[in-house]
């Protein structure tokens, strides 16, 4: 057995698992799931369409370039919504099978498994196929805190020019999972000067970037940073984006690949033997997802309903921030956040991820503690029906703690 599989920890789901194992919810009250970052938002009609009329594709086995068409639909998208008109479809855009598989394959063909203190630099918290990725390529994960001093934003102004030498791969996430902040032009600028001094690569993680607030104010993507800082050539930088958010599809696992295009080689090499090829179907029907965009404005219109309905329950009692973008509220709870998620499941049905599950012990503080995330994914009624119930827990709570006159 590989021996790297062992320095995997368990999955923050299998925890929250584990924590709630024997909590009886009280009977007659609906379940409200808020936990996992999961899009239950309907499908777009012409998107299952498109793959039933497409079902044909399935004759066939998929090239792991990707169809000509749907590599072009990609392009197009990123021209229009980053200003990267020029982007060459050719060699700079590869689809993927969602962003999850990407984010960790990439690592595979980045790092050198024989290089033994090489050093895969994350953002803290995080998304736990960052750790895995690093470990099972060989590379010890360092973990970058992001907290509320920073105004949660990745501190890498605090990573050590030592540290920076033996790194080999940077995961950025932005808008960021779980605290929804996107990242700066100048922090971009820091991160590129950085990559440029020792030769590593950089991945952006832009899942999220199409669940916004403000419709004039569309996320900063890395590619449009580099373009703004006269990095045409996107050197030594790859984002990854995904229909699953953007389109209410995550089993369709449709995404894609864009930026350094010798990167892209090196990646397209080791894929042909991943074995991770699109159905042809789904290539087909994600070109028609792509071309859209009215059902993304309609899915940002959803969520901001939702969060103002949640907004208007529990900030008078737990204080709320709303995130840049991303579907997250990242909430300090008072106490213990393991503590705090399991009585709230035990009070009110009502599941929420504890923070320390979505980070890792680094330079004196694990950043998650005192958190939840809470993803408000699912209907506007049952965002507003889930905060009034932890309005109403938080309340007996504190009155419970409240010390005796």
């Amino acid at each position: 057995m590989n021996p790297r599989i062992g320095l995997l920890k368990p999955y923050p789901f299998e925890r929250l698992r584990a924590l709630l194992a024997g909590v009886a919810p009280p009977p007659g009250l609906a379940p409200v799931n808020l936990s996992i970052g999961e899009p239950q938002h309907p499908t777009p009609a012409f998107l299952k369409e498109a793959v039933g009329a497409n079902l044909g594709g399935l004759a066939r086995y998929p090239l792991t370039k990707g169809l000509p068409e749907l590599r072009a639909a990609i392009a197009a998208w990123l021209a229009r919504r980053h200003g990267l008109a020029g982007i060459d479809a050719e060699t700079q855009v590869l689809p993927t099978l969602g962003s999850r598989e990407a984010l960790f394959a990439i690592a595979q063909t980045v790092l050198d498994p024989g290089e033994h203190d090489a050093l895969v630099v994350c953002p803290n918290p995080f998304y736990q196929i960052y750790e895995g990725a690093a470990l099972l390529g060989g590379a010890r994960p360092f973990f970058v805190n992001a907290t509320a001093a920073t105004g949660f934003a990745t501190d890498w102004g605090a990573v050590p020019e030592h540290v920076w030498k033996r790194t080999r791969l940077l995961y950025a996430c932005s808008p960021s999972n779980p605290n929804g902040r996107v990242t700066t032009l100048a922090e971009w600028e820091r991160l590129f000067s950085a990559a440029d001094r020792h030769g590593f690569t950089i991945v952006s993680d832009e899942c999220y970037g199409e669940i916004y607030f403000d419709e004039s104010a569309p996320p900063l993507g890395a590619l449009a940073a580099a373009r703004r800082l006269g990095r045409t050539d996107f050197a030594r930088l790859v984002v990854m984006g995904s229909l699953s958010k953007r389109s209410n599809a995550p089993g369709l696992r449709s995404g894609f690949a864009a930026g350094d295009a010798a990167i892209l080689k090196d990646f397209l090499h080791y894929r042909t033997y991943h074995g991770s090829a699109m159905s042809n179907a789904v290539q087909l029907a994600s070109i028609a997802a792509w071309n859209d965009e009215a059902h993304v404005a309609e899915n940002r219109r959803l969520y901001r309903e939702k969060f103002a309905a949640f907004f208007d329950h529990v900030n008078p009692v737990l204080p709320l921030a709303r995130p840049e973008a991303a579907f997250y509220y990242w909430v300090a709870v008072p106490g213990d956040d393991e503590a705090f998620a399991r009585e709230l499941f035990a009070a009110a049905h009502v599941t929420v991820l504890p923070g320390s599950y979505l980070s890792r012990e680094a330079h004196g503080a694990n950043p998650g503690r005192g958190h939840v995330r809470i993803a408000l994914v699912s209907t506007v009624a049952e965002a507003a029906e889930a905060g009034r119930r932890i309005a109403e827990f938080v309340r007996a709570r504190a009155s419970a703690a409240a010390p005796l006159r």
